[in-house]
């Protein structure tokens, strides 16, 4: 998934990222851009350092933060046309499903974005739909065209289009020409933004997944349309930021320049795209160290110098489970589910599959939960492997502290995190009777880092994907939280030796539940 390109100069934009959640608490792409002063092409002569400035820009990769409409605003019409039958690379689902799937996560960062999706098919038709589709496309902002092919489509295409301002096309005829602003988009092009953009969207698109189609949409409205409240922390505030950072951070800032492992995750960082949150994270966990998170600690949590103010997203709501085992759900019950399988195994759960493309599909994750010394303290810690850039398989451990929400089977969780603070909602989605399953969904975000996110995991003991009888229960829970099966990606467990496990001497476990445990569990449930 890696990709590396500079990051687009989108008109009046800043943006923000999604987080890593059970991994690190923040993903320095949102300040390594603007730390370019400091560390793009830095020369190292004995002690001495140069700096060569540069424009910082930032894009994001995914929010879902609710945004209020003003009456005045008109909403932003789109329309996809997509090939008739077209099989997208998500699992093997149409391209039709995968869009009006976009349609409804559009509405979870504004209401005034309207997607309606069409085949075409509709082309073909000789009765009103095809009319009423040539009266929707005089009022369309945006049209957008996926796997489209076919040659009377083209030429149906090119002649009712021709009033729509934006129009970006994907897998379909080269033909079909990209427009963006109310201009032909083509190889002789000359427009920076515009080729900017189309990179963005392009290389955003190439990721194969439901957040990122969701984001190419967002970063043409944001360009063409209107701001997007959720991307406003792409641009650099300039002198400010930097003078923040050298009147507070200077000896944090020239110990990581001075420090290799520091200096090579930043370089790093500025080699990855500001999408790819994947190549960013690989950054951090190839070259973790101490000067990194102190350098992290002054410059963002301490002094805030990126003027940063992520909130938690408010959508998807998502309802916690209810009862379990017949009984109305409880809060210590609650978090004896989290707890798991802890106790009879050495991990409370092990990750199957995750929503979030990014931060969900690390190798190897188990989860510890666990209760400890004090009265109502309660743990988090995760385990998981990263493959670094040396292609190096390494282990990774964070810790979070756990709060109860306000009703049982929500949480808050806290952490401290490669020097940022991350603070999430978790939920408790379902957990069977006989916890052969699980699936948690969390709403989160790192304040001064600008990030906001969300996603789901679902566990098993053994980190096998639950038995096909489970599969409708499984739907449902998805469904609560607005995500489909074939968005899932599948975790690796495959190569998982020696996970650095074990809790805290004296922490506590089970209050209320025991496990149910199968008769061949012992031999089915292997490290």
């Amino acid at each position: 998934m890696a990709i590396s390109l500079k990051a687009p100069s989108l008109p009046g934009t800043r943006a923000s990222s999604p987080l890593l959640t059970r991994r690190p608490a923040f993903s320095p792409v949102k300040f390594h851009r603007k730390l370019r002063p400091f560390i793009d092409d830095a020369s190292f002569s004995g002690q001495r350092v140069s700096f060569r400035a540069r424009t910082i820009v930032r894009s994001v990769l995914e929010t879902a933060k609710s945004t209020n409409i003003e009456k005045s605003e008109p909403p932003v019409r789109l329309v996809a046309l997509v090939g008739k039958e077209a099989i997208s690379p998500l699992n093997s689902t149409s391209w039709k499903e995968v869009m009006l799937h976009t349609a409804r996560r559009l509405k979870w960062v504004d209401e005034g974005y309207e997607l309606l999706v069409f085949d075409d098919e509709i082309l073909k038709s000789s009765d009103q739909r095809a009319e009423n589709l040539k009266q929707e496309l005089n009022q369309t902002d945006i049209l957008v065209v996926v796997a489209v092919n076919n040659s009377e489509s083209l030429k149906w295409i090119q002649t009712n289009s021709k009033s729509i301002n934006n129009i970006i096309c994907f897998e379909s005829n080269p033909d079909l020409m990209n427009r963006l602003g109310g201009t032909d988009f083509g190889n002789g092009n000359k427009d920076k933004e515009a080729t900017e953009v189309v990179k963005t969207v392009g290389d955003a698109w190439e990721r194969r997944n439901s957040d990122d189609i969701r984001f190419c949409l967002l970063v043409i409205i944001n360009a063409y349309i209107r701001p997007v409240p959720v991307l406003q922390n792409l641009r650099s505030k300039g002198f400010s930021t930097l003078s923040c950072m050298v009147k507070n951070c200077g000896p944090q800032i020239l110990n990581c320049l001075l420090d290799p492992n520091c200096r090579k995750a930043l370089v790093c960082l500025n080699k990855c795209s500001p999408v790819d949150q994947v190549c960013s994270y690989r950054c951090i966990a190839s070259y973790e160290s101490p000067y990194f998170e102190a350098f992290s600690l002054c410059v963002l949590q301490k002094h805030n110098c990126l003027e940063l103010d992520a909130k938690i997203p408010e959508k998807p709501y998502v309802p916690p489970m209810k009862s379990f085992r017949g009984k109305e759900l409880c809060h210590e019950t609650a978090e004896d589910l989290f707890v798991g399988w802890l106790g009879e195994l050495e991990w409370s759960w092990r990750v199957v599959a995750g929503q979030n493309p990014a931060y969900d599909q690390f190798p190897c994750q188990y989860q510890l939960f666990y209760r400890g010394k004090g009265k109502s303290s309660f743990w988090y810690e995760p385990v998981f492997q990263v493959r670094t850039l040396e292609e190096k398989l390494v282990w990774r451990r964070r810790r979070y502290s756990v709060k109860r929400g306000k009703v049982p089977a929500t949480f808050r969780f806290s952490v401290l995190d490669n020097g940022v603070v991350s603070n999430e909602v978790w939920t408790i989605v379902d957990v069977c009777d006989d916890l052969s399953w699980g699936l948690f969904h969390y709403n989160g975000a790192a304040r001064v880092a600008g990030q906001s996110y969300t996603g789901a995991v679902l566990v098993t003991p053994d980190g096998s994907y639950p038995e096909e009888k489970e599969k409708e229960r499984l739907q449902s829970a998805l469904e609560k939280c607005g995500i489909k099966e074939w968005e899932l990606f599948a975790v690796d467990n495959c190569s998982c030796e020696n996970p650095p496990l074990g809790i805290p001497e004296g922490s506590r476990l089970h209050s209320r539940i025991s496990i149910i445990e199968e008769p061949d569990s012992a031999q089915r449930i292997e490290m």
